[in-house]
């Protein structure tokens, strides 16, 4: 194994941990907090969270297999299961961001109708749709038998070994990346952008009657005054920075994969192996950064972690105290015999 090799093995295996942990704390938020689990929200982190621990549990250890023997890792059966999952939870992870995108428009624009427009039951039907819509290609592809192992991505993945099916498979590929990443993609921009919009529209009222209160309170401190400039900065940037985090790493995990897929499928240019495994890998650091993205790094779920951590710790202090109480009253004993 080169230096190429070892370097990918051990992304690999940084990416497997940051992923379990930050989603394992994903649901223990969701399970301890009752706030959180009633919104409607809720269940599409749910399902993203899911489809991320079992994409970190089953697809990336056999990834890694692959990087370090350099052939299949497991046998044809597994292999063809660990193939059916990449493809079924690389759909679902794209089609869970939309739902969660459409979520944020409809709070944000129509906010006076949010609770009656996103329900439970709605967000549930949606949920039921992506999985039927992530699993509509896997399992043809199954029927096809187009589930195996590819060497250029070192993973069990969508591959066809019968050149004479090289076209039929191709045409299948792109529609998968079509109506999986391309229509995430684009419901992503038409959300966050309405969403922006809406922002920068709320910033531009409120930085009117910020300026007229600094016009009227003339006595005010230029310190105090400079401050509510910067503040106004922030708070047009807030929103950009948010928007272009949740579209920049979908397009910087996912497309490097879905572009070397394609330029594999309708192109004769040769790809190096240490890319593909590299834009496989990408893939995979969807599910490790998503639990930032998307849950841990917003206030509730900080809300929750903090009570989590705090019953952790007072729970500790109980057990210490309670031995020390033990050993204190088996000291006090003897002297009173």
């Amino acid at each position: 194994m080169n230096s190429w090799d070892a370097g990918l093995a051990g992304l690999l295996v940084g990416t497997m941990g940051v992923s379990l942990l930050s989603n394992a704390l994903v649901l223990l938020c969701l399970l301890h907090s009752a706030d959180i689990r009633r919104q409607a929200p809720a269940l599409f982190t749910l399902n993203l969270t899911c489809g991320n621990l079992l994409c970190t549990v089953v697809n990336m250890p056999l990834t890694l297999a692959g990087v370090v023997a350099q052939r299949q890792p497991a046998g044809d059966r597994l292999c063809r299961l660990a193939a059916f999952l990449d493809t079924f939870l690389a759909a679902n992870s794209m089609l869970s961001m939309a739902a969660l995108s459409i979520d944020r428009w409809v709070a944000v624009v129509f906010p006076l109708s949010y609770r009656t427009k996103m329900r439970l039951r709605d967000a549930a039907l949606m949920v039921a749709y992506t999985w039927l819509h992530a699993l509509t290609f896997p399992a043809a592809a199954l029927a096809l038998s187009w589930l195996g192992f590819h060497q250029l991505y070192a993973s069990c993945t969508l591959c066809s070994r019968r050149p004479e099916e090289r076209l039929r498979f191709a045409v299948f590929t792109g529609a998968f990346h079509t109506l999986s990443f391309l229509l995430s993609f684009v419901v992503l921009c038409f959300t966050y952008l309405k969403v922006l919009k809406v922002a920068r529209f709320h910033c531009k009222r409120i930085d009117v009657i910020t300026m007229q209160t600094l016009v009227l309170l003339v006595d005010i401190h230029p310190s105090v005054r400079e401050r509510c400039l910067e503040e106004q900065k922030r708070r047009r940037q807030r929103a950009t920075k948010k928007i272009s985090t949740f579209i920049g790493t979908f397009l910087v995990c996912f497309a490097p994969y879905v572009i070397t897929r394609l330029v594999e499928l309708f192109s004769s240019a040769p790809i190096g192996s240490h890319w593909g495994v590299l834009s496989k890998c990408l893939t995979y650091s969807k599910a490790a950064s998503d639990p930032f993205v998307y849950s841990l790094l917003r206030h509730q779920y900080r809300k929750s972690c903090k009570e989590i951590l705090n019953r952790i710790l007072n729970r500790r202090s109980i057990r210490s105290s309670g031995f020390t109480g033990d050993s204190h009253s088996q000291n006090i004993l003897p002297m009173s015999e």
